[in-house]
């Protein structure tokens, strides 16, 4: 497209930085657990448009919605089975058009989920490959195969899905197609021309209704190389995961895909965002997707994964910024999402063999007993945690309801639970992610706490009445007070991506400047050390004496 044929967006003020992904601190928004307005235990897009002055109070650059796609919920709306619309049950499109308004105006960007790797099997592409045949155009959209066995009747591989149970679908004629996660997921053939035109198409539509960016779900799974004797699952696990070859992960061939999306993201002024979510082997795979040529960012879950160790934290800050010095993007940063116990919980929990990540699921399992948890120790290493990383350079992202404190709600009945994982036998951080999707609590009482005027789609605990947002406005020590204060001293005072670490001789204490001359000292030992003298510009928690006590960070400047 030419210079003369750019196509100009609507951007949140006059003076819009184009730049604005590169230092923003991003909020997630799971939209049916946000607000709900109209009362049906849904939350959906009014009830976005009504929290507003909130996002706006709390200081955060940018929204990224989950998906709010039309979708039977079989994987909380990552089974999409229109890209181009609004769930009837969240909204309309007129509904996102005053949503995207109403953000802009408050000078906040918007981002929503894009999921290419796979569609619902509601899909009218994917009803049209089922009518159509073996053989079809239509289902050569999707990734079907012959069976194995005398008649077919046994699946391509012995793969399982990402949630649990078989990986292979087989359907009324026989044949069988690939689900990486569910079978109401069915995964797209990127190798046909059509699909590759449809994202084109799905990329502009959302650009052009005033869209910012995207997050693009899985971004490391679209294109796959399956031959027609199917590996085995034995076979695919002695592939070399980090080779850019492997059959189904991670293929060098993604990336084709992304240099045509980056220039539709060129084509408008100013040029949209990306992000990827890129699970992947190594630094130097996941810088690919990060590229300028590419999608220009990509997700860090190295923090996510980390214990509360200042030896870890170093590691990880140093290596993050070395990648993005190295891809010409930031690095992201993030604690808590939709798919991982809140961090709060995390670090209310002693660590299990040093792995984060799982680390809450034996207390899941056990019923998320609240007397198991170091509450106190976990606020406060939340806290001091956050504090520390709203302060490094690159992109803060921030999940919905980590602004009020909220622990992981791990009691919740079966037949209330909505996760594939759940229901497939997936060790997915123990019973699966509904317990960090529980809707917010607003309020300190009401039917659903101010969520909206019923009930909740997932049932919310008691213990939310003293964690509601309107409880935590006056207190000037709230967790929520703290992150509005965080987030206007860190547009203040961000400037150059760049750091510089100071020696403290204290391995549990970690010291580095920002251009500008902020100094962020975070303690993660258990015992006060001694703060250098200057101003106090932020701390996670109370100062006494000159001291900065355990689990705490302060910024000052000297």
């Amino acid at each position: 497209m030419s210079t003369a044929e750019t196509r100009v967006r609507p951007v949140p003020t006059a003076d819009h930085d184009a730049n604005w992904w590169r230092q923003a601190a991003v909020y997630q928004i799971y939209p049916r657990s946000f607000a709900d307005a109209n009362g049906d235990g849904i939350g959906d897009l009014k009830g976005i448009i009504s929290k507003v002055p909130y996002l706006k109070a709390l200081g955060v650059d940018a929204v990224w919605l989950s998906p709010f796609y039309p979708s039977a919920l079989a994987d909380g709306g990552y089974d999409v089975d229109d890209y181009r619309n609004v769930d009837p049950k969240i909204g309309t499109l007129a509904d996102f058009d005053d949503m995207t308004s109403a953000l802009h105006a408050a000078g906040i960007n918007v981002i929503v989920d894009i999921v290419p790797n796979h569609s619902s099997n509601r899909h009218a592409w994917f009803l049209e490959a089922l009518a159509a045949g073996p053989g079809s155009a239509a289902r050569n959209r999707y990734i079907f195969r012959d069976g194995k066995g005398d008649n077919g009747e046994l699946p391509p591989a012995d793969w399982t899905a990402a949630f649990g149970g078989p990986a292979w679908t087989q359907v009324s004629d026989g044949q069988w197609y690939l689900n990486t996660f569910t079978p109401e997921q069915p995964d797209w053939n990127w190798d046909n021309p059509e699909v590759r035109e449809d994202f084109l198409k799905t990329l502009r539509f959302w650009a052009d209704r005033g869209v910012d960016g995207f997050r693009i779900d899985v971004a490391n799974l679209l294109v796959k190389d399956i031959p027609d004797d199917v590996p085995s699952n034995e076979e695919l696990r002695a592939v070399d995961w980090a080779a850019g070859t492997h059959p189904l992960h991670d293929r060098d061939e993604v990336h084709e895909i992304y240099a045509e999306w980056r220039k539709v993201f060129n084509e408008y002024d100013p040029p949209l965002f990306a992000v990827a979510e890129a699970w992947v082997e190594n630094a130097e795979r996941r810088a690919k997707y990060a590229s300028p040529d590419g999608l220009g960012q990509a997700f860090s879950f190295d923090l996510l994964l980390a214990d509360f160790s200042a030896a870890q934290f170093r590691t990880i800050i140093t290596d993050n910024l070395d990648q993005a010095r190295r891809t010409g993007s930031t690095s992201t940063w993030v604690f808590s999402n939709h798919d991982v116990t809140r961090h709060a919980t995390r670090y209310a929990l002693e660590p299990l063999n040093g792995n984060k990540a799982k680390q809450g699921v034996a207390w899941i399992k056990a019923g998320g007993p609240r007397d198991a948890l170091d509450l106190e120790g976990g606020i406060r290493r939340a806290r001091a945690a956050t504090v520390l990383m709203l302060a490094l350079p690159g992109s803060a992202y921030l999940y919905q309801g980590e602004e009020l404190g909220l622990h992981e709600v791990a009691n919740i009945p079966a037949e209330h639970r909505q996760d594939p994982s759940f229901f497939r036998g997936s060790e997915w951080d123990g019973l699966g992610r509904d317990g960090c999707r529980v809707p917010l609590p607003w309020e300190p009482n009401g039917p659903s706490f101010g969520f909206g005027s019923s009930g909740a789609h997932l049932p919310q605990p008691a213990w939310f009445a003293e964690y509601a947002a309107s409880v935590q406005e006056e207190p000037q020590d709230s967790t929520l007070n703290l992150y509005r204060r965080a987030l206007a001293a860190r547009h203040q005072l961000q400037s150059a991506e760049s750091l510089d670490w100071v020696e403290t001789g204290d391995e549990n204490v970690l010291h580095f400047i920002r251009p500008g001359g902020w100094h962020v000292i975070t303690n993660f030992g258990d015992t006060p050390v001694k703060l250098p003298a200057g101003e106090i510009l932020l701390a996670s928690s109370d100062l006494h004496d000159g001291q900065l006590p355990a689990t705490t960070t302060v910024w000052l400047r000297a």
